[in-house]
Parts: structure tokens; C-alpha cells; sequence
């Protein structure tokens, strides 16, 4: 299974992850990458885990 959101080739800083959702979405891509961060750190969030799965399912 396949989302129809692509990673970033140019915008990356790991695997693209979040410039892809930046670029599908016209978000800037540097303050999600600090919403990103923020949520991943808070108790309530498996931030590292959506990472890997969006990592996994995008193209």
C-alpha cells in the first residue's frame, strides 16, 4: 500500500519525509519539521514510529 504523497528528492533532511508533506500540502517545510519535532517529543505522540511508517508508505 501506497499513499500518493511523495518523498522529497531536494527538500530532505533524513529520508524526505516531511518536505514531501510540506511540498504536497504548500506548507513551509522548516516550521513542520519543528511542529514534527515538538509532537515527537511529547509523551503522547510516537512521533519516531509515524516517521518510519510514513518512510515505509510513501513513494
Amino acid at each position: 500500500m501506497k499513499i500518493p504523497i511523495e518523498r522529497s528528492r531536494t527538500d530532505r533532511y533524513l529520508a524526505g519525509v516531511v518536505g514531501g508533506l510540506a511540498a504536497h500540502f504548500d506548507w513551509n517545510s522548516n516550521l513542520l519539521r519543528v511542529i514534527f519535532i515538538v509532537l515527537a517529543l511529547t509523551p503522547g505522540f510516537p512521533g519516531i514510529l509515524v516517521y518510519l511508517v510514513l518512510w515505509l508508505l510513501m513513494k
